[in-house]
């Protein structure tokens, strides 16, 4: 019965939080609706689940998120000089990444944190899910964008969501 009405509690307990840091206050108006829409989001949402998400490595996974965030501040740096460089030509290129990920969970984290990283946006996956289209902002060669993907992101992806 519980766990009808409050399909995913994890992520309930997170809106609330984010709720609250949000709106920087714990007044008891705000942790009602806070609560409330806590309990209602994941209810409605829970048909578009893939249904319950495990990690059968999480220490992984946070070593992934802190290469990430890692990423994110040097590629900010990176695209802000070539901003602010005069007369810089810059060589955008689509690159089709031929995915090994199988899992929808993590080709969605895989495209996410490309789009993520400044100077790269994931564009599209086949119809198949077996290819991304990226766009790279600035690149020499396009090799090197897919190399450097699959062992800084697909790889460890690849670890983190085995059985």
């Amino acid at each position: 019965m519980m766990k009808r009405l409050i399909p995913h509690p994890g992520l309930s307990a997170l809106l609330l939080s984010i709720w609250l840091l949000v709106n920087n206050t714990i007044s008891p108006g705000h942790i009602l609706l806070g609560g409330v829409l806590a309990v209602l989001i994941p209810y409605f949402t829970s048909a578009f689940s893939p249904g319950e998400i495990r990690f059968t490595h999480p220490i992984l996974i946070i070593k992934y998120l802190g290469r990430l965030v890692l990423d994110i501040l040097v590629a900010n740096l990176q695209v802000s000089l070539w901003i602010i460089q005069p007369n810089r030509k810059l060589q955008p290129v689509f690159v089709r990444y031929q995915l090994m990920l199988d899992s929808p969970l993590a080709i969605t984290v895989l495209a996410n944190t490309i789009s993520l990283t400044p100077g790269t946006v994931s564009c599209d996956v086949s119809s198949d899910q077996k290819h991304l289209l990226i766009h790279s902002l600035n690149t020499k060669d396009p090799e090197s964008v897919i190399r450097q993907i699959h062992t800084r992101y697909e790889q460890p992806l690849l670890e983190a969501f085995k059985p």
